[in-house]
């Protein structure tokens, strides 16, 4: 089951950075980065890892269906990426990456408070300036665009 499911993965990853090659452009026309840019790197990056993943499943004989000591925490997890896709439009690019990424790093990071905070503020602002200001990317601004 996990090999079939990582190559149900693959597949789907395969497909994502092909519509990035074939649909997106990787530049603009004046020789800024363009909407292909960045999914062509995330779907290169899927694709070589989840090949990664296979060669070392095969190599330890990972293959065969045995339960994962992580299931509970990549429930969790993709519990705070749903929510986290939720609150995008609605608390905008910003709010949403802090709350996302205070919300895991407590879980996941728990008695490293002012490290956490310093992380899910500092990382998502890096962000927000990085697609927003430089990229001139947009980015929800949910109730931040009523501020």
């Amino acid at each position: 089951m996990r090999l079939a499911f990582t190559l149900f993965l693959l597949a789907l990853a395969a497909f994502y950075t092909w519509t990035a090659f074939i649909d997106l452009a990787p530049l603009t026309a004046n020789g800024r980065l363009g909407p292909g840019f960045f999914p062509r790197v995330i779907g290169v990056a899927l694709v070589v890892t989840l090949l990664y993943s296979i060669v070392i499943d095969r190599r330890f004989g990972l293959t065969s269906g045995e339960e994962s000591a992580y299931a509970r925490d990549i429930v969790i997890f993709t519990g705070l990426l749903v929510l986290f896709v939720a609150a995008l439009h609605v608390l905008g690019g910003l709010l949403a990456m802090v709350a996302f990424m205070y919300a895991a790093l407590t879980i996941f990071n728990r008695r490293r408070h002012l490290q956490n905070i310093l992380v899910s503020v500092l990382l998502p602002t890096g962000i927000f300036l990085l697609f927003n200001t430089w990229l001139n990317a947009g980015i929800p601004e949910g109730i931040l665009a009523f501020l």
